[in-house]
């Protein structure tokens, strides 16, 4: 049991940063010009927030938010996508849920 929960969280793992390639990131007098980015791509963006952080520490033209966005649900979506990558609640309900069992 213990090695297909290993399985699932490397192939997880190798997916999202295979998927983090497709982030974009553009200079900020460019984005002017840009249609604003909504829902969609804030949730994207939220998912890939971690391996983007990453990935922006050691090179300058990776962001992890999207200048050119179009407000409100651009950052729901980017608040959502982060929330999904990062466990959200649920992790910490479980963590609390088998402090108690013990």
């Amino acid at each position: 049991m213990h090695s297909k929960k290993l399985l699932v969280v490397t192939a997880s793992v190798i997916l999202i940063v295979l998927l983090s390639s497709c982030a974009d990131a553009i200079q900020y007098q460019y984005a002017v010009d840009i249609k604003p980015v909504g829902f969609w791509y804030g949730l994207w963006h939220g998912i890939i927030a971690p391996i983007a952080f990453i990935i922006s520490l050691f090179d300058g033209n990776v962001a992890i938010y999207a200048v050119y966005n179009n407000g409100g649900w651009y950052n729901f979506g980017y608040l959502l996508g982060l929330s999904i990558s990062m466990g959200g609640s649920c992790t910490a309900a479980n963590k609390k849920k088998h402090f108690w069992k013990k």
